[in-house]
């Protein structure tokens, strides 16, 4: 498999890898990914999701047909692809950590937008390093408030 990290990737906004990663999640699991279907899961309405949807086609990340759904273009798959990398590392890295999943659940939705690829590289360095060493999370003993 190829590391998502590694594959260049167009620019996109918070909100856009929010949508390419929920149609990534929806198409895994049912098989298609409908605008019904993001609207609901993302708690906003149809409209606002078409008009996203358009743009995301418009930029070549996700090839849009009215009334019959979408699929992610190779472009929109390595974006998907890497939010998704960043997501399980970043709650696997926190919860080895032993922080509660609220508190897990809530960072990693603003880390994974947000964190530089220098950052992201380390903390998956480390958390590969602590995962051979789990001696080490025990010293560091439970989090404090």
């Amino acid at each position: 498999m190829t590391d998502p990290q590694q594959i260049p990737t167009p620019r996109t906004s918070e909100a856009a890898e929010d949508y390419l990663e929920r149609i990534r999640q929806l198409i895994k699991t049912k098989g298609y990914a409908r605008v019904v279907d993001i609207a609901t899961e993302l708690r906003i309405s149809q409209a606002s999701v078409t008009s996203m949807i358009q743009r995301l086609d418009t930029e070549g990340l996700v090839k849009y047909e009215k009334y019959r759904g979408m699929v992610l273009t190779s472009a929109g798959e390595a974006v998907a692809d890497r939010i998704a990398h960043r997501h399980e590392l970043l709650t696997g890295f926190l919860t080895m950590l032993k922080l509660p999943p609220e508190i897990v659940s809530h960072d990693v939705e603003g880390l994974e937008h947000h964190i530089s690829p220098e950052t992201f590289a380390a903390l998956e360095r480390l958390s590969g390093f602590l995962a051979a060493h789990p001696e080490l999370l025990e010293k560091l003993g439970p989090p404090t408030p």
